[in-house]
């Protein structure tokens, strides 16, 4: 039983390649966080190495032991947590140490299964050397060994690698069916689940784990009206908030990132209820916010600032000075209710 929510045409292509015997020694799998690539990465690996006739069965020992991490021929590497100075830091490259872990084992037979499967999270991390040595692997497969490969960013993944693999795309799960397996699947109440399927942005992943870990999705919530706060606040109050953000993120840019993207999110649903499309937007639970938002700004400013957040959240992306970014973008912020309203 592949234990996933949609995302049919991948586990078709998987299970046609499995009663085929067709197998790819190494797949790359593509989307974005949360969109489901580990889930399918772990049914893959349980599907090579499952004793039942239906492949994967999910409750026989071999599934069982992979779906608890604990099965000697599957192996996962991801970025790891590191510490300095007694604070827990996150490394910004995967590294050739960490790939040498698991190559060391590859021409060894499976101990206890039929294959042995490597599965790398985070392929866009591995550091220059660690891609070498993974490719020259790839170059040399071998019918027992199964490589399993996870990105997010397929274009920062070296090209020779990519060329070596079977590529499998994930997208976005529709919203109405993230809503009913919240409910069906994790006993989620109604409202909550229609909430959480809005603001996934098609990924169940993310859903799933906010339906069970609040203070995440308190989080939300909080920098939610930390933006809303900044959007009322003057030049001063603004510049300020640029500083204590970008010295608290200038290490962790994907931090930054999500939250650019919430507000980037929230000026879309304004869109959306000034042009009369309420039934499409995604923070639901804020919709009297939204519409005081959308009473007080025109198209014209909201298109234009969500340019301007989409900018921003480029800029970072292309290494550009986070403070002076945001700056800019503090500058563009509406001023609400100081505009001649404009026709739709």
């Amino acid at each position: 039983m592949w234990n996933i929510i949609n995302h049919q045409v991948a586990v078709s292509f998987l299970q046609r390649s499995l009663e085929k015997g067709t197998i790819a020694h190494a797949h790359l799998f593509v989307g974005p966080a949360h969109i489901g690539k580990m889930t399918l990465a772990i049914n893959l690996a349980q599907a090579l190495n499952c004793s039942s006739a239906e492949r994967p069965c999910g409750v026989c020992d071999s599934c069982l032991r992979i779906a608890a991490g604990k099965h000697a021929d599957v192996q996962t590497i991801k970025l790891e947590q590191g510490s300095e100075s007694g604070e827990s830091v996150s490394k910004t490259r995967i590294s050739v140490e960490q790939v040498d872990q698991i190559l060391h084992s590859v021409n060894l037979p499976p101990f206890e299964g039929k294959y042995k499967v490597f599965i790398i999270d985070g392929l866009e991390f591995l550091s220059i050397a660690a891609a070498n040595r993974l490719l020259k692997t790839l170059e040399e497969p071998i019918g027992s060994v199964v490589f399993i490969l996870l990105t997010t960013n397929e274009a920062m993944v070296p090209a020779t690698v990519i060329s070596r693999c079977q590529r499998v795309e994930l997208f976005a799960v529709a919203t109405s069916l993230i809503e009913k397996e919240l409910i069906a699947r994790w006993n989620v109440e109604s409202e909550k689940a229609k909430l959480l399927s809005r603001l996934s942005a098609g990924c169940p992943g993310w859903a799933v784990t906010m339906s069970y870990d609040t203070q995440l999705l308190q989080q939300r919530n909080d920098r939610l009206e930390e933006w809303i706060e900044i959007m009322d606040a003057d030049f001063d109050v603004r510049f300020t908030f640029v500083a204590k953000i970008t010295e608290r993120y200038t290490q962790n840019r994907d931090t930054l990132q999500q939250k650019l993207t919430l507000l980037r999110d929230w000026w879309r649903d304004v869109l959306l209820v000034k042009s009369g499309n309420n039934e499409a937007v995604t923070n639901i639970d804020r919709k009297d916010m939204l519409q005081k938002f959308a009473d007080t700004c025109n198209l014209t400013q909201i298109r234009q600032f969500i340019g301007s957040v989409e900018s921003t959240i480029t800029q970072l992306r292309q290494n550009v000075n986070p403070q002076l970014a945001l700056e800019v973008l503090m500058l563009n912020i509406p001023e609400r209710g100081k505009v001649k309203r404009e026709n739709p």
